[in-house]
């Protein structure tokens, strides 16, 4: 994929990688650490123990209204009203012609909101797309400069998690979430395991981000966690 002209964009922990020694590269506009000591040993690390990504790059869109429900089912191809609160599902943005925007997560947190996790790459592209094929009973707001987004992945995530958080993470199932707080902070923990483990997701406010990150490093120093 061809870069985008102009500055990059940059996530709330770009120093905190660069700290760390991560090799930066351009991904879809971002500037983001495609690795730090070296990608077979944190593949390893993920698959034996546990890795921790930073993809605060990537758009949050919420959606509000009695017609919120009307417009995830007009703008996305899975059936949304099969969605219990507190359930995420995979789905896409097509056209009407059925040619593909996007794939992306959606996540009930009631019945009147929604919120659509995109790909970082067509933030921009996608909102728009949004907004143009909202019903009127509803309404979008895109969020993605406020959240930051850590995932912490591999078979001692919870062990690594619970450290930091009241959440009984064991009772949360594969593809949902809960709110609560970690290290003290409003977050929503997800459970969608995106690399293939097991793991969490972490949304949170972006200036809690780097506090965040360290204390996770720290918690999971002991288990072997790599960045």
């Amino acid at each position: 994929m061809s870069e985008p002209a102009g500055p990059l964009k940059r996530t709330p922990l770009v120093d905190v990688h660069r700290q760390l020694g991560a090799k930066m590269v351009p991904f879809g506009g971002w500037e983001m650490p495609v690795q730090y000591a070296g990608i077979l040993e944190e593949h390893r690390a993920v698959r034996s123990k546990a890795g921790l990504f930073d993809v605060s790059h990537m758009g949050e869109f919420e959606i509000k209204g009695r017609g919120a429900l009307e417009a995830v089912q007009r703008i996305t191809t899975n059936d949304a009203s099969r969605l219990g609160v507190g359930q995420v599902q995979y789905s896409a943005l097509t056209t009407p012609e059925g040619t593909f925007v996007d794939d992306v997560t959606v996540y009930k947190f009631a019945d009147d909101w929604y919120c659509l996790t995109v790909n970082a790459s067509n933030i921009e592209k996608d909102f728009a797309w949004v907004r143009e094929h909202l019903p009127p009973t509803s309404h979008v707001r895109n969020a993605s400069d406020e959240i930051a987004l850590l995932a912490l992945q591999g078979p001692k995530a919870q062990e690594i998690l619970r450290k930091l958080t009241p959440v009984e993470l064991g009772q949360i199932k594969y593809y949902w979430f809960v709110e609560g707080k970690v290290l003290g902070a409003d977050s929503c923990i997800s459970r969608t395991g995106y690399t293939g483990e097991d793991g969490f997701e972490i949304y949170t406010q972006s200036q809690h981000a780097v506090r965040l990150w360290n204390a996770l490093l720290d918690a999971g120093a002991p288990a072997g966690l790599k960045p």
